[in-house]
């Protein structure tokens, strides 16, 4: 039986909301807990959490970077999932907002901290960590 070798794999970057990408890719690379994690095609099967962060893939000879919240990673034969609980295209980002979006969420941990009541800190930090990975993947961190 001959071997072929693929050179793209099935993709789907998937948010709440619905895909944010769905297609052949030639690679992936997605923030992992302990570092990136770079897929090719026929890669080893694997399960993986991910980190909010920058997440980048290549199709069609064009690398798509997003700005993805945390989540899971699935490769399986040459199929991957990426589940996460945001993704923003880089160049979509509105960096003003995504900056006014940060300020709010310091404000809000510093009312938390004055011991004000009724603000849920994770939550706040969440929102955070969201607006400051948006920023650091339009490229004006």
């Amino acid at each position: 039986m001959a071997e072929t070798t693929a050179k793209t794999f099935d993709l789907s970057l998937v948010t709440p909301e619905g895909p944010a990408f769905e297609g052949e890719a030639n690679m992936i690379v997605v923030p992992g807990a302990a570092g990136e994690i770079g897929v090719l095609p026929r890669h080893a099967p694997l399960v993986a959490m991910l980190k909010a962060g920058e997440t980048r893939v290549r199709a069609g000879g064009q690398w798509t970077t997003f700005a993805t919240g945390p989540g899971y990673f699935k490769i399986q034969r040459d199929r991957a999932i990426v589940l996460v609980d945001g993704a923003l295209r880089a160049e979509e980002i509105d960096v003003d907002k995504a900056r006014s979006e940060a300020d709010d969420a310091r404000a809000l941990l510093a009312r938390a901290d004055a011991g004000e009541p009724g603000v849920d800190r994770w939550v706040v930090e969440q929102r955070l960590k969201h607006a400051e990975n948006k920023i650091a993947v339009a490229g004006q961190g």
